[in-house]
């Protein structure tokens, strides 16, 4: 009988043994094994395992049956499941983009997984100021992979159904259905985090808008009954690690089958969190020019290369003869990028005004400034879910930035 064969939150000192345990012959029999936790998350707990004299190193990570930021939200542990059985598809999908899943533990409710090093969380990276000039080639060519052939365009009809079963993920669609479509518009719940110089105004913006109300539950339909793709759920710049020529998703956990365009406005909303707090942090004007500008040149780039990648894409793989048309292509990625701009915008809002916000923004001290930068996230998110059809480039998304933040570079 092991101390590992129920169910038990682990801390630190456990999980070595537990390594030892389950994965024998990962360290050598004279490995000299420290334990930390790395994890800042809402759900989960994150540790590193590594062999003090190798510097040979492990990531455990243990899913846990409450919400870190509200106690009331209790999650399935199942989510972890969902999350190995992910990222062991995607790395079929988009090969070398997420880490080597070693083992999934559905006991203990434990992923044991390969170590990102010599990576970065890239939000840290972008709160650092740092730049990525491959990340709009590398995230696209993961995006296209990882939606496009999970869809009834390029799998076969029978199998995406079979697959979907797989990936019923009710208690973590539950907290999106809350986060992001509910909450933010009305504080139901009184979990909302407003700054006290903006609260009139997110009165009358957000939850005093009756024509915002109409068209996020449209959003919020959308993302219930569109079944079109396998989705990451969460993919945000804490979903990445990065470096100057490669970068890993992970953290699938709210993976499901869903809207494409989920995925790629959720990076494109994170990454104008990035703008917002260069400008209000970075003294240095010439870097924090500079910065603002690689981002906004992301932003657009990101957009461009996935129509362009997803559009070959589709031409070569399309499995169904009523789908291979340019005319049913283009209809096709037409309400992806509408849902892209609309899920942008409700991203934008829901990080700035909800319980779950960044720290981009949350950590800006100036009052003055974080309320600026509230302010013109609203407005953006606003303009974003109201005439998201309009998005088809990314010279939209910046047209529209400069027409409502001015920056004091």
């Amino acid at each position: 009988m092991s101390d590992f064969d129920n169910y038990f939150l682990m801390k630190c000192e456990n999980v070595p043994d537990y390594i030892r345990y389950k994965l024998p012959d990962y360290f050598s029999a004279n490995a000299v094994l420290s334990c930390r936790e790395i994890g800042d998350g809402n759900l989960n707990y994150i540790f590193r395992v590594t062999d003090e004299n190798t510097h040979k190193t492990i990531i455990v990570k243990q899913a846990a049956e409450e919400l870190r930021i509200s106690k009331e939200m209790k999650i399935s542990t199942d989510r972890g499941r969902i999350e190995s059985e992910i990222l062991t598809l995607q790395a079929k999908l988009a090969p070398g983009y997420v880490p080597k899943v070693f083992i999934y533990d559905s006991v203990m409710c434990v992923i044991c997984m390969e170590d990102m090093i010599g990576h970065t969380m890239m939000r840290t990276a972008l709160m650092e100021h740092d730049i990525f000039p491959k990340f709009a080639g590398q995230i696209t060519d993961y995006l296209v992979n990882t939606l496009l052939f999970t869809s009834d365009i390029v799998m076969p009809h029978k199998e995406k159904e079979l697959l979907s079963t797989r990936f019923v993920n009710p208690d973590l669609c539950e907290i999106t259905h809350d986060l992001v479509y509910t909450e933010p518009y009305n504080n139901c719940k009184n979990r909302n985090i407003v700054s006290p110089g903006i609260s009139g105004f997110v009165q009358h913006e957000l939850y005093n808008d009756r024509s915002l109300h109409f068209e996020v539950a449209k959003l919020k339909n959308a993302f219930l009954t569109n079944a079109q793709c396998l989705i990451h759920g969460d993919l945000h710049t804490g979903s990445v690690f990065i470096n100057k020529d490669h970068i890993y998703v992970f953290d699938p956990e709210f993976a499901f089958f869903g809207p494409a365009g989920y995925d790629i406005g959720n990076i494109i909303a994170n990454l104008f969190f990035a703008i917002f707090n260069a400008d209000a942090t970075e003294t240095d004007r010439e870097k924090c020019k500079e910065f603002c500008e690689y981002i906004l040149n992301t932003i657009s780039d990101v957009t461009d290369l996935f129509i362009i990648k997803f559009t070959d894409a589709y031409k070569k793989n399309v499995s169904d003869m009523v789908f291979d048309t340019n005319e049913y292509m283009d209809h096709y990625l037409s309400d992806i990028l509408s849902d892209t701009a609309g899920v942008t915008g409700l991203e934008i809002i829901r990080r700035t005004v909800g319980m779950a916000g960044v720290k981009d923004i949350r950590s800006i001290s100036d009052t003055a400034k974080r309320e600026y930068a509230e302010k013109c996230l609203i407005k953006l998110g606003k303009y974003l879910i109201m005439n998201r059809k309009d998005f088809k480039s990314g010279k939209d998304y910046v047209v529209l930035f400069n027409s409502i933040a001015e920056l004091s570079l």
